[in-house]
């Protein structure tokens, strides 16, 4: 991956958001950075399956990301785009 320190920024922000879905059961696991700076992730564990996925998808891990890292274009949930 050609920019790795936002790569390794946008990992450390998926590391810090991870404990807040661990406590409902949840997971989620990092997948990859696209060129077009699209953060693709997998939901897992009650995120995986929960109705509130894609707004917690969007309102929380997106929402966190391009805040710290506003060059990220937005978040994709890999099982959600299949």
């Amino acid at each position: 991956m050609e920019n790795t320190p936002l790569l390794e920024k946008v990992t450390s922000i998926i590391d810090q958001i991870r404990p807040y879905l661990q406590q409902d059961g949840g997971d989620i696991q990092f997948v990859e950075l696209t060129q077009d700076n699209i953060v693709r992730v997998q939901l897992r564990g009650a995120c995986g399956s929960c109705p509130h996925a894609k707004m917690t998808l969007k309102h929380m891990v997106e929402a966190t990301i391009i805040e710290y890292c506003p060059e990220i274009q937005g978040v994709e949930d890999v099982n959600l785009i299949r």
